[in-house]
Order: C-alpha cells, then structure tokens, then sequence
C-alpha cells in the first residue's frame, strides 16, 4: 500500500528547546561539526487504494488542518513511497 509522509518544522523564527539540547549534547559529546539541531514531526499516512490528485489533495489539506499548528509550525515535505 502506499504511504504519503508529512513532514512538520518548527517555523524558523522560533526557539527549538528540543534542537538545542540536542545540539548541547553534541557539544558536550565531542561532536563537532554541526551549528544547529531542530527536531520537527513525521506522520505517515497509509492509503487504501491508488495516490490520485485527490488524495494528495486532501493529504495536504489535513497536514494544514490538523496535523500541524499552523501558528508555530511549517509542512515542509509531502511526499508519496510505496
């Protein structure tokens, strides 16, 4: 069956609490190498049937809707895998 994958940020212009204490373990783990860590969501949504216009349609429509909040977060990646 195939599958759509949303993928949800934070905006840019606000503080990831999670993304810095991830990017204050780096540090503190010695890896080096990477100036920032933002952590979003990823929600995959199984679909009966065939990816039409329609259902991508409607995928993006509740990835608005519901599965991000739109005051504090981006859908920046919609895509179909089989």
């Amino acid at each position: 069956m195939p599958t759509i994958v949303v993928d949800v940020m934070p905006k840019p212009e606000l503080l990831d609490p999670q993304g810095k204490a991830v990017s204050g373990a780096f540090a503190r783990l010695g890896i080096t190498g990477f100036s920032d860590v933002r952590i979003g969501k990823r929600f995959e949504l199984t679909v009966e049937g065939e990816v039409t216009d329609e259902v991508l349609a409607e995928a993006r429509r509740i990835a608005d809707e519901v599965l991000s909040n739109s005051v504090i977060e981006d859908v920046v990646g919609i895509e179909v895998t089989e």
